[in-house]
């Protein structure tokens, strides 16, 4: 799935995302992005749905990482959640193995990743958030 669409709530929001989660494998890495409150962790919530692990959700931006074990066909998936926010500089985040997480057979999900472009390259697709208006969202996705 590819290219932009508008958004006018949440439960929208969490259907592209439904859409988009269903092409995910082990070893594609998401670069999620967008201002604060622009819907990433509505996003999120959507992937997190398609693979049977919505009910562990809970934000990781205190906790920088959060691992969720789901399912897809009947086959088990781990689904890690970065959020990158609270990062001031790249030293911290290589600190955290970071580099070796995206390497491995796990679906990997990065709010805030662009905050540190070195990374750009481990990604295999970018969903970008955007707020256009009251309720309103466009998102763009893009393989990378």
């Amino acid at each position: 799935m590819r290219g932009e669409y508008l958004s006018s709530s949440a439960e929208q929001t969490r259907e592209y995302a439904r859409r988009f989660a269903v092409g995910l494998r082990p070893g594609d890495a998401v670069c999620l992005s967008g201002p604060l409150g622009a819907g990433k962790t509505e996003f999120m919530r959507g992937i997190t749905e398609v693979f049977c692990c919505d009910e562990q959700l809970s934000s990781p931006t205190f906790s920088l990482l959060n691992i969720y074990e789901g399912s897809l066909g009947g086959q088990p998936v781990e689904l890690h959640h970065f959020d990158l926010y609270r990062l001031g500089s790249e030293k911290e985040l290589e600190s955290t193995g970071f580099e070796e997480y995206l390497s491995g057979p796990f679906i990997s999900v990065v709010e805030w990743g662009e905050k540190f472009p070195s990374y750009d390259r481990r990604y295999t697709r970018r969903v970008s958030l955007g707020i256009t208006g009251e309720g309103q969202r466009k998102i763009t996705i893009t393989p990378c």
